[in-house]
C-alpha cells in the first residue's frame, strides 16, 4: 500500500526466507527489518499518512491486546507536575502532544518545537530519557508495555540548537516550559556551569527572572543537550565507558580509558555519513535490553565505524 502511494520513495521490503531459518538467518532478517523501518520512518510524508498510522495503530494494539477505550493518561512537566488527560487508548503521540500543549496555552505554531518522551526518575536523583515518542506511536499502549521500566511520559523541547530558544520567549507557555527544563538540567547535573555562572543562575532563579536565566544558561556547556546514561563504546579502543551528550550538532563523549585516564571527544554531525541502530536484547538475565548505535565517521580523513552500546 505504501508503494502504491509513494512509489520509489519507499525502500524495497527485505526478501523473505522460504526455508527453515537458522539463528544467523533470523538475526540477519531482523536486522534487515530494523533497517527498513528506520529508513521508512525518516520520511514524514510516509509516517503521517493514514495507511502508515493505521497499520502501526493496529499493530501496537494487537501486540499488547489493548482495545480502543476511554482512559486517563498523565503527562509530566520538567518541574514534576503533571497534566491528566481524558483520552482514547488509540490516540497517537501527535494528538496527545497537541491536546496537552493547547491546554497549557501554547501557540499552535510553536508545538513543532516540543515532543513527548519516555523517561525514568531514579532514586538517586538521576534522570534517564529512555526514548523520544514517535508521532505515530500510541503512548498509552507503549506505557503498558514498559511497566517494568517504571517510565513516565513527559514533554521536552525537541531541537538541539540552543539559539532557537529565542523564537519561544514571547509566548508565556513556551517560556515556562523552557525555564522548567533548564532548572531540571541544572539540578540533574546535565549542564556544566562555571562557578561564576552557577552563582548568577541561582540569583536569577531566586528572583524568578526567567528570561534572563534562559539568556545566561544558553552560554553554559551542554545546555540543551540530551545526556545519555553511561554506556560502552569502542573508541579509541574496545570496552571503554563513556558519558554521552548529544546536541548542538555534535555527539560529545567523555571517555574513560582502561589506563584510568579520561578523554573528551566531539563527533561532529556534519562529518557523519551514515548510522544504524540494532536491537541486541538483554546481554544477561535480569538486565535491560541493549541497543547498538553505530555511525560512520570521518576521523582525520579516514572513514571508520564508531559503536556505542546503550540502554536508551
Amino acid at each position: 500500500q505504501l508503494r502504491q502511494l509513494f512509489g520509489n520513495a519507499v525502500p524495497a521490503f527485505p526478501p523473505k526466507f522460504y526455508l527453515v531459518m537458522t539463528k544467523s538467518m533470523a538475526d540477519e532478517r531482523r536486522s534487515q527489518l530494523e533497517q527498513y523501518l528506520q529508513n521508512v520512518t525518516l520520511d514524514s510524508n510516509i509516517t503521517n499518512s493514514d495507511v502508515f498510522i493505521g497499520f502501526f495503530r493496529k499493530l501496537q494494539q494487537d501486540t499488547f491486546k489493548i482495545q480502543t477505550q476511554r482512559a486517563f493518561l498523565d503527562v509530566y512537566l520538567a518541574d514534576g507536575s503533571n497534566i491528566r488527560l481524558d483520552i482514547q487508548t488509540s490516540d497517537t503521540a501527535e494528538r496527545i502532544l497537541e491536546v496537552t500543549l493547547c491546554k497549557m496555552g501554547l501557540s499552535r505554531e510553536l508545538i513543532k518545537y516540543f515532543s513527548l518522551f519516555f523517561f525514568q526518575d531514579h532514586d538517586d536523583g538521576a534522570l534517564s530519557v529512555v526514548k523520544k515518542v514517535a508521532e505515530f506511536e500510541l503512548p498509552y499502549v507503549s506505557l503498558q508495555s514498559m511497566k517494568e521500566l517504571h517510565c513516565k511520559l513527559g514533554i521536552r523541547k525537541w531541537y538541539m540548537d540552543p539559539s532557537l530558544d529565542t523564537l519561544l520567549m514571547d509566548c508565556r507557555a513556551s517560556l515556562n516550559l523552557l525555564y522548567m527544563q533548564a532548572i531540571q538540567e541544572v539540578k540533574r547535573n546535565w549542564v556544566k556551569p562555571t562557578e561564576g555562572q552557577m552563582q548568577e543562575l541561582e540569583f536569577l532563579q531566586e528572583n524568578a527572572n526567567k528570561a534572563k536565566f534562559l539568556e545566561l544558561i544558553r552560554e553554559v556547556q551542554f545546555y540543551g543537550y540530551v545526556r545519555l546514561d553511561p554506556c560502552i563504546c569502542d573508541y579509541p579502543e574496545g570496552g571503554c565507558s563513556a558519558d554521552i551528550y548529544v546536541g548542538n550538532n555534535e555527539i560529545n563523549c567523555c571517555i574513560k580509558l582502561p589506563i584510568n585516564q579520561t578523554k573528551e571527544v566531539s563527533f561532529k554531525i556534519n562529518r557523519l555519513r551514515s548510522w544504524q541502530v540494532t536491537f541486541l536484547g538483554a546481554t544477561k538475565d535480569g538486565e535491560d535490553d541493549t541497543l547498538e548505535l553505530r555511525f560512520e565517521y570521518n576521523d582525520s580523513g579516514t572513514w571508520r565505524w564508531i559503536i556505542l552500546y546503550t540502554k536508551q
